[in-house]
């Protein structure tokens, strides 16, 4: 894991205070969207969906230290949109760093080595960069040419300058395991980023193209070979995860979504139930959202929206609860890395009343079993 130790120590103390209080549900990293704008149109996107009027809006720099203090997780991520575009960004990252809170700035780098000056490096800032691939993947991800060099050469200048930098992969179907495998060699041996955050592609109903979802079976084949991959040639990647959610993405753990734990706060509120879906509703302030926010109705088998999602924000917190209450199992899988055969640990079983007899289980294999509706 490439989590710095002194963020790990932290995120472990935060998690044993809310155990040793008995809350059951509890943020661990605070998605902070300060508007959807961007400067690219991703096909695997929906956030620039949005008329221009709402493009057009900002939160500010009270808005975003203020939705930092109410929900109190250790780590704040600032997506988008591209959040460079921002005129304040550099008093909304002063301020969150201010809190002594893990700040990952998610940007796709195309202003990043312009924006550099704005920002000073830090143990709790981290530059999270949007990179899929290696040059023709990653433009073709992006649907724009000159990208990837653009990124690269951001990361380089960011590196130099003493910034921690990350890269952050989405991977879509269609994926060559191999050429995933060079891609995380390359970022790993001459990028020399800090850590690779890694998932597979989230269904956004919104997206420019539907096409570019993978199944959780898919996902579960596409991640087993990119780690036999990494085994073959002893490849010590950095990636910014989990050993129990790496071994989750591989099939190997039936893991149900903890969406609470990465709570999103957008220009509309506090998003319902999680960052991927955007149709559910906002609540006005995050006690409402965990509070009223009916989440036995969302996760793997409780919703149709929700059958094949493996993302890292719905599914690392769980991970993350899990090695804290079976550290031995955390361990040993952080040793031997994710199991790459054998058979697919079950998925939670489907609860929602199907819309044909011939539709199948996410994994592809099982027929679901009407077992109940669950109320919306």
């Amino acid at each position: 894991m490439s989590i710095p130790v002194r963020q790990q120590a932290r995120i472990a103390a935060y998690i044993l205070g809310r155990k040793l209080r008995g809350v059951k549900r509890y943020p661990l990293t605070l998605m902070l969207e300060p508007l959807f704008q961007c400067n690219l149109a991703c096909a695997g996107c929906g956030k620039i969906d949005y008329d221009s009027h709402i493009l057009k809006q900002r939160l500010s720099v009270e808005e975003c230290l203020a939705a930092v203090d109410e929900c109190g997780a250790p780590v704040v991520a600032i997506p988008g949109g591209e959040p460079l575009i921002h005129k304040e960004i550099r008093q909304i990252v002063e301020g969150i760093i201010a809190r002594k809170k893990f700040v990952y700035l998610c940007t796709n780098a195309i202003l990043l080595e312009k924006k550099l000056d704005l920002f000073t490096p830090s143990v709790y800032f981290t530059f999270s960069v949007h990179l899929d691939g290696l040059r023709e993947r990653h433009d073709e991800s992006v649907c724009r040419e000159g990208v990837f060099d653009t990124a690269v050469s951001a990361i380089r200048e960011a590196k130099r300058r003493g910034f921690r930098v990350n890269i952050n992969t989405t991977l879509f179907a269609g994926e060559d395991p191999e050429k995933v495998a060079d891609f995380f060699d390359f970022a790993t041996h001459d990028l020399k980023v800090d850590g690779i955050t890694v998932s597979p592609g989230y269904h956004y109903d919104h997206a420019p193209r539907q096409d570019v979802f993978m199944g959780r079976r898919q996902s579960k084949e596409l991640f087993r070979a990119i780690f036999r991959h990494r085994r073959l040639r002893r490849s010590k990647w950095p990636l910014s995860h989990s050993s129990l959610f790496l071994d989750f993405i591989c099939g190997n753990q039936g893991y149900q979504c903890t969406a609470w734990s990465n709570p999103t706060r957008n220009v509309f509120g506090w998003q319902k139930p999680c960052y991927l879906l955007v149709d559910e509703g906002y609540a006005p302030t995050f006690a409402d959202l965990m509070n009223r926010t009916k989440w036995e109705n969302y996760g793997v088998g409780r919703n149709p929206k929700c059958a094949n999602c493996m993302a890292h924000c719905g599914f690392e917190g769980t991970a993350a609860d899990d090695a804290f209450a079976h550290p031995l199992k955390a361990l040993w899988v952080s040793l031997r890395g994710p199991k790459v055969t054998g058979p697919f640990a079950p998925d939670p079983p489907i609860l929602y009343d199907t819309p044909s007899p011939n539709r199948r289980h996410p994994d592809n294999e099982i027929p679901l079993v009407n077992a109940g509706r669950v109320q919306h």
